[in-house]
């Protein structure tokens, strides 16, 4: 698979989107280290098993490692893209619970506002999977 990863160019706009991804994802990371921690606490999903603080803390983390991997491992992006969509996906439920629980946090302090959140996570998904060529590579291992 390395060897169809580094067969996949990439193109200026995707490097781009890929590092503006990344810087994204390391921001958002120590943001829920540090400053933004307890609007991240507002969603997390009550049904979770763990403490809150604590799933904050790791998915600060997780984001922070895969910013950094999306930054420095070129060579292998097509996977980091894969890896950091399903990310994308897992913390789905997150968005979801603060609709649903009408919880505020990061500004979105109404039902719409929320809503149309829930609407741009595909996108960070798509993001993820264009800037990366891990849908190129996808598409070319299909033919």
């Amino acid at each position: 698979m390395a060897d169809r990863e580094v067969a996949v160019r990439s193109t200026l706009p995707r490097t781009v989107g890929r590092v503006a991804l990344g810087v994204f994802l390391v921001f958002a990371g120590v943001s829920h280290l540090t400053f933004a921690r307890q609007e991240f606490t507002a969603q997390v999903p009550d049904w979770l098993p763990a403490s809150k603080d604590v799933v904050v803390l790791a998915s600060g983390v997780v984001e922070i490692s895969l910013g950094t991997a999306l930054l420095l491992l070129r060579k292998r992006r097509v996977s980091v893209g894969w890896v950091v969509a399903a990310f994308f996906v897992a913390v789905f439920p997150g968005n979801i619970s603060q609709y649903l629980t009408h919880s505020d946090a990061f500004g979105l302090d109404s039902d719409r506002a929320r809503g149309i959140r829930l609407l741009f996570q595909p996108l960070l998904v798509l993001w993820a999977l264009w800037s990366t060529g891990a849908w190129k590579a996808w598409r070319n291992r299909a033919r």
